[in-house]
């Protein structure tokens, strides 16, 4: 669909832009978009005669069409660029989309294990064999630290500072953070390495990983994932799964029990606050289950 000033916009945009064509198609159907709220309304397309409220309308129009949220903020982004393109070539004195903000983005809430679930898993491990040791120490640590996977099966006999209470974990980006561990943590660490991997044939190179398979080398992602997904299927756990899920389960425990946000952050070693701030689901829902029960005006 061709509009006033469609083929310059086009040329802004490969030229000065130096957007793929993909890019740019993609802009350009965002346009397109609103040439087509203004045929259905049965209004001339004039740049210079649309306000922002016209843009209101055309927004509430996607989303009456069954646009979801995100593809709304992407028409929008693409809205922006092509008046402020419009502003900068003096062919509109002011930009009606400068005050058009595009539709709160939801972010899935992560799945989040209470804590009798977590203890139903530990409990369902058969300890009698070697790999059901390694297989508590493994979910001890994910729960008690809020490890990553990868950070889990990298982690060293070198990051563990027993006697301080706690370990040195090497997360994202390389970058380095201290996390506390605690007793129960700790406790079965010891077991794991003084009962069974010290009876390991343990490859060269390896020597320092905690966590080893039974060949004696580094443990593998797939591995922890395909024993937490087989405990699950064993006691029933009708919640879909992972090693996140106990770094899910940290963080949100944390926090309904009052801890600091920026301390959380901290031991999770996110970079940005608001990425830490998912977890305070639980603690709202908790609080607005309160207000349903107990205030008289409700």
């Amino acid at each position: 669909m061709n509009y006033p000033h469609h083929v310059s916009f086009k040329n802004f945009l490969k030229l000065e832009r130096g957007l793929s064509a993909n890019s740019i198609e993609a802009y350009l159907n965002d346009v397109d978009k609103l040439v087509q709220y203004y045929e259905v309304q049965h209004k001339d397309f004039n740049v210079k005669d649309i306000k922002d409220s016209d843009l209101y309308g055309f927004v509430t129009w996607l989303s009456e069409l069954g646009m979801l949220p995100n593809s709304q903020a992407r028409v929008i982004s693409g809205l922006k660029s092509f008046f402020g393109f419009l502003l900068l070539e003096g062919m509109i004195e002011t930009d009606p989309s400068a005050q058009l903000e595009a539709p709160k983005l939801s972010r899935k809430l992560p799945d989040v294990l209470n804590i009798v679930e977590i203890n139903e898993l530990i409990s369902a491990i058969d300890a009698s064999k070697p790999e059901g040791m390694r297989s508590k120490a493994i979910i001890e640590v994910l729960y008690g630290c809020g490890l990553r996977v990868t950070e889990l099966i990298t982690l060293r006999i070198s990051d563990l500072h027993a006697s301080q209470g706690y370990i040195k974990v090497i997360g994202k980006g390389n970058k380095e953070r201290i996390v506390p561990i605690g007793d129960t943590a700790l406790k079965f660490i010891d077991i794991y390495l003084s009962q069974i991997r010290t009876h390991q044939d343990i490859k060269k190179g390896n020597e320092d990983y905690i966590f080893l398979n039974r060949l004696g080398t580094q443990l593998s992602r797939i591995s922890v994932f395909t024993m937490i997904k087989a405990l699950a299927n064993q006691i029933g756990l009708k919640k879909s799964i992972s090693p996140h899920t106990f770094r899910h389960s940290f963080a949100t425990h944390l926090i309904e029990g009052g801890a600091d946000l920026r301390a959380v952050q901290e031991m999770l070693g996110h970079s940005s606050i608001t990425t830490t701030e998912v977890y305070t689901h639980l603690d709202r829902d908790y609080l607005k289950g309160i207000i349903t029960e107990f205030h008289p005006r409700t």
